[in-house]
């Protein structure tokens, strides 16, 4: 049977070690916080990796992502080929009064074009100012932190292992060709021994 006034007895004690502690307030504005690096502050975009593929579009439970292109024509690159259309971007859009940050657009791109930025100051006093068009959402590519380093015991990206074996190989071919070239210069290069000398044929002085 609990003692009676043991759970005030209780309260008391953790008011009275708390009013014992100091006090840690931020001066915010004045000091920034130390925010986590995965915060998920605002979104940022990176317009020439984009596609107009309409993923992210389509993928957004919000539906706060307006897209807007049209096509152009792109000429053959070599002659005789054939002209390809592409997708160019008019708008890309962002309302992030609609927004719940949960990151499925930028988990779908499939082409790496959206990124989180930890920025968070971005309030304003007219909602329509929430909707971020691209050349807003494009500044703020400039606030993305760099990407975390790789695991040491993590395997190679594929992208740079390709690279380095291209480089490899490229140098490899150079060497071989160098040394192929030095090769045949050596062959006839003026510290060849001299072949031996050997009589001309003579015509008997009867048959002059």
């Amino acid at each position: 049977m609990p003692i009676p006034g043991s759970g005030l007895a209780k309260g008391l004690a953790v008011t009275l070690r708390t009013m014992t502690k100091r006090a840690h307030t931020t001066q915010y504005p004045d000091v920034q916080p130390e925010l986590p690096p995965r915060t998920r502050g605002v979104i940022g975009l990176f317009e020439e990796n984009c596609t107009v593929c309409m993923l992210c579009a389509r993928e957004c439970p919000d539906w706060c992502i307006y897209i807007d292109s049209h096509k152009e024509t792109v000429p053959a690159a070599t002659p005789g080929g054939r002209e390809r259309s592409r997708n160019v971007l008019d708008r890309f859009a962002i309302d992030f009064s609609l927004c719940m940050y949960c990151g499925i657009c930028i988990e779908v791109c499939p082409f790496d074009a959206l990124f989180w930025s930890p920025e968070f100051e971005y309030a304003e006093t007219d909602i329509l100012e929430l909707t971020h068009e691209r050349d807003k959402l494009r500044e703020w590519m400039w606030t993305v932190p760099a990407p975390p380093a790789l695991d040491p015991a993590a395997e190679e990206p594929k992208e740079i292992a390709a690279a380095r074996k291209a480089v490899e190989k490229a140098e490899a071919a150079a060497a071989a060709a160098a040394a192929g070239t030095a090769g045949t210069a050596g062959a006839a290069g003026p510290d060849e021994p001299a072949a031996p000398e050997t009589d001309a044929p003579t015509t008997p002085e009867g048959d002059a």
